[in-house]
């Protein structure tokens, strides 16, 4: 039976755009962080949420980097930037606050929520909730990089070939789900399993579902149209090949996009077995290609 007009209407939850903002927390020095502010309500889901690391003092609208974890679409968390990071004693998200740059460090539905395109959806409604509230934020939202690790880095690219930004900055992500199975280390991937990380993105076993598989891979998106990308990928990934950023790298390349491809050299998955001093370099890398493409200065050496 459906509600009276009133009722629905006093029912209905208020857009995400119009719903007050978290109070700001002051984590590091210099910085504010609106902590879980929501940005979209799927129907039947929890609310996905964001939080959004600014500097304390800004001058000027923000350049933003939306940043988009990892987890193989299964797992993952907002709040962090990847296991090698959660010893800094200064947050990488903050670091990138006092750098200058808003972040909007994303949830999305995991797979035993919803399966593709809806992750895809979400960071699409992160984009149009930052852009509805730019002038309340302070945020000029048309200088935008996506950045994101492993399963976050197959998002923020397809993110950043399906949507208005700046740039694009790919850490050890998949970036074509029909190849990934003969990349892989014998043995390691059956693509006519149905409880691999890719076919529970797309509901499917990778072998079954082709044109699945293709329309969930970011080199499916890629146009000449694209932004610049910054690719980074371990040379000894055992779980993500850097051939898949290879692929990627050819399909921009050949397409006449900017795209500057850097193996990083006895890198595991998630920079494991990688020193300290080159995870740094990684992130100092990545902050100078966002600087670059929304028109800062790099950092100095």
């Amino acid at each position: 039976m459906p509600l009276p007009p009133e009722l629905a209407a006093l029912l209905a939850p208020p857009a995400p755009a119009q719903l007050p903002l978290p109070p700001a927390a002051h984590p590091a020095p210099g910085t504010r962080l609106l902590r879980g502010a929501v940005y979209a309500a799927p129907d039947g889901i929890r609310p996905l949420e964001l939080d959004l690391w600014l500097p304390e003092y800004p001058h000027d609208p923000l350049p933003v980097i939306v940043y988009i974890h990892g987890g193989g679409w299964r797992t993952g968390t907002r709040t962090e930037m990847g296991p090698r990071f959660r010893t800094w004693q200064l947050s990488p998200f903050a670091r990138l606050a006092q750098a200058g740059f808003a972040v909007a460090s994303l949830d999305y539905r995991l797979t035993g929520e919803a399966i593709h395109p809806a992750q895809l959806e979400d960071v699409t409604a992160a984009l149009a909730w930052l852009d509805a509230r730019a002038d309340e934020l302070g945020l000029d939202t048309g200088r935008t990089v996506t950045w994101g690790e492993s399963a976050g880095a197959h998002l923020a690219a397809l993110l950043a070939l399906t949507a208005p930004v700046r740039g694009c900055v790919a850490w050890y992500g998949p970036t074509d789900l029909t190849t990934l199975p003969t990349q892989s280390r014998p043995g390691a991937y059956d693509a006519d399993s149905p409880t691999t990380r890719e076919a529970l993105l797309i509901g499917a076993p990778v072998a079954t579902a082709p044109d699945l598989a293709r329309a969930a891979s970011p080199v499916t998106h890629v146009t000449a149209d694209a932004p610049p990308f910054l690719i980074l990928h371990g040379t000894d990934d055992c779980l993500i090949p850097l051939a898949q950023g290879e692929q990627l790298t050819t399909a921009l390349r050949e397409a006449g996009a900017h795209v500057d491809f850097r193996p990083v050299p006895g890198a595991d998955h998630a920079w494991a077995g990688l020193p300290d001093e080159d995870v740094e370099r990684c992130f100092i890398a990545s902050l100078d290609f966002a600087r670059a493409v929304t028109g800062g200065s790099p950092t100095p050496a």
